[in-house]
């Protein structure tokens, strides 16, 4: 029996393969449980559409992630904070502050992305990492400053 992955299966394949099964695993369980399609001429044709279209929002999404890394790359935040004596902060610059500070500046990063290289912890010039796609990951200068 021929049918289409609509997801990935273990040990069977991944989400848009023409996978040949036993007729008993077909019908008793991939096509009950949503997870394939029977290959029909017409779902075959379907599915190649799909692909393409996904190909091309994903060619789309890696030239948008390469523009929003050159812009990281070219940004610097200023994170003002309280500082006691000797200049030591209150409590530590998080990944939080870092997304904040480039919302401010129009950038839109989620926070989870955001990777400190080091605890901050004083005054001073950092780097934090953004993980945009895959290798895509630019540095942002973190200027940690005194608040006024």
């Amino acid at each position: 029996m021929k049918l289409i992955l609509k997801e990935d299966v273990e040990k069977l394949g991944s989400a848009g393969d023409l996978v040949d099964v036993k007729p008993g695993f077909g019908r008793n369980y991939l096509i009950p449980q949503g997870k394939a399609v029977l290959a029909t001429q017409g779902a075959i044709r379907q599915y190649e559409h799909l692909k393409r279209e996904a190909a091309l929002r994903a060619e789309l999404s890696v030239e948008a992630a390469k523009e929003l890394s050159q812009q990281l790359e070219t940004t610097s935040v200023t994170i003002p904070v309280t500082v006691g004596e000797d200049d030591k902060i209150h409590g530590t610059v998080t990944n939080i502050q870092v997304a904040e500070a480039l919302e401010e500046r129009g950038i839109l990063v989620d926070r989870r992305n955001i990777t400190l290289d080091q605890d901050i912890k004083s005054l001073g010039e950092y780097t934090a990492t953004v993980n945009v796609l895959g290798d895509l990951k630019p540095q942002v200068k973190v200027w940690v400053v005194k608040e006024d």
